[in-house]
């Protein structure tokens, strides 16, 4: 019975712990990854030039992942006031999270990670299968300015807009 609940202890913790320990204000983990329109896109590309917010989900036809999906599909004015870049991302194969983008109509590109390296990097890979679903807040000068682990799919973009302005991030065009 001591080592069912040893046991079940270490899966518990293996659940919440994160291989990187990304914290505020570290230098953000590079990353290339194909999207779901059919570009590349590494965060390199707008170091210096612009915010970036990426929004891990952990599966695309999920009824909470599509939930999100379609709240920034249908809000993402909100977001674009702000001079940002953002993804959606998963560690889901490309076809699949073009289907995925395609059926919740997503007007913003869906990063696909399928060897899980940059998941791990950015410390959202869970029991080495699935990303949790977090959102990373990056600087124009590559720096964390905010994990949210606390997403709530269906106002992800009016959340994720209200995040952009408590960070001063610039409004587009200024």
């Amino acid at each position: 019975m001591r080592m069912l609940a040893f046991v079940w202890t270490l899966a518990l913790a293996a659940v919440g712990a994160s291989a990187a320990d990304l914290k505020e204000g570290d230098p953000a983990p590079d990353f290339t990854l194909q999207a779901s329109d059919g570009k590349t896109y590494s965060l390199a590309d707008f170091r210096g030039r612009q915010a970036v917010v990426i929004a891990w989900f952990p599966r695309a036809f999920t009824s909470g992942c599509t939930v999100e999906c379609k709240s920034l599909a249908q809000n993402g004015d909100l977001i674009r006031k702000y001079d940002v870049t953002y993804f959606m991302a998963s560690v889901d194969p490309l076809e699949k999270n073009i289907g995925f983008a395609e059926a919740t109509e997503a007007d913003l590109p869906l990063l696909s990670d399928p060897s899980k390296e940059v998941a791990e990097r950015y410390g959202v890979l869970r029991m080495g299968t699935f990303a949790a679903r977090e959102t990373i807040y990056i600087g124009v000068d590559g720096t964390v300015l905010k994990i949210d682990a606390d997403v709530n799919p269906e106002t992800s973009a009016q959340d994720m807009a209200a995040t952009l302005g408590e960070l001063g991030i610039a409004l587009a065009g200024k």
